[in-house]
């Protein structure tokens, strides 16, 4: 028993649990991961089917179907949310960030940012793939759709970019206000995104909530792997440079 205790003491101090950094992002990680393991077996035995209607008629002109409920602005102003996450959106987002992160010097970072947004898209299609649930019929779609329901594509990769980038920024602030600002941007982002594919009735609430829940997860994940990094000196800093000194001067 002592042998077990001293084993697991051993690998909490290894992967610097005793931190509030790595404990946090590895807690939230568990949490979403856990919540979206929960929501995907509630939707394969068909329990969240009378949430997911009664939620999209809501949102929808009960004489007509076809038109969500507001102004004629609110519907385009939904269009406009919705391609903040669309693939297009989201690789000239992270291509951008990455130019920046590898002209800042930032090598390691742009690395870590590249491989969380394109690991994040790896693991939606695969989800994707295998639920294949079909996408709401419930009412008419407001803009097109090409692939499987669950979980959305868009609530998770935009969880997953705008998360990452967010966290990125927030590090280089040392304003408490200002991080905050920046996390705050980042997650109303990823809720508009995940809200608006509900109101233009192309997912059901529980694909969206899906998305968020594993989006959050795998950025809380590559959150953990980028402090866990950083220690061993892997992953800059906030404000330190992989350039070499004549190299930033000019």
């Amino acid at each position: 028993m002592n042998r077990y205790l001293s084993s697991v003491r051993s690998l909490w101090l290894r992967l610097r649990l005793n931190e509030i950094g790595p404990l946090v992002s590895m807690a939230a990680c568990g949490l979403f991961a856990w919540a979206f393991i929960a929501l995907a077996g509630e939707v394969l035995e068909g329990e969240t089917h009378a949430f997911d209607s009664v939620v999209l008629l809501a949102l929808r002109n009960p004489h007509n179907l076809a038109d969500p409920i507001g102004p004629g602005w609110l519907e385009e102003s939904a269009r406009d949310f919705t391609g903040l996450g669309g693939y297009a959106i989201l690789t000239l987002l992270t291509a951008a960030a990455v130019a920046y992160l590898l002209m800042a010097g930032k090598r390691a970072a742009a690395l870590l940012v590249l491989a969380s947004v394109v690991g994040g898209a790896l693991l939606s299609a695969g989800l994707k793939l295998g639920f294949e649930r079909p996408r709401p019929d419930l009412v008419p779609h407001a803009t097109r759709v090409y692939t499987a329901s669950f979980p959305s594509g868009h609530a998770m990769l935009s969880a997953i970019t705008y998360l990452t980038l967010g966290a990125l920024l927030a590090r280089m602030e040392k304003s408490r206000r200002i991080k905050a600002f920046i996390m705050g941007l980042a997650i109303a982002l990823t809720l508009l995104v995940g809200a608006s594919r509900v109101y233009l009735g192309v997912h059901w609430p529980s694909d969206v909530l899906a998305g968020w829940a594993v989006g959050a997860a795998w950025a809380s994940l590559c959150w953990f792997v980028a402090l866990q990094l950083q220690r061993k000196g892997q992953v800059e800093r906030p404000g330190e440079t992989s350039l070499p000194p004549e190299a930033d001067r000019t």
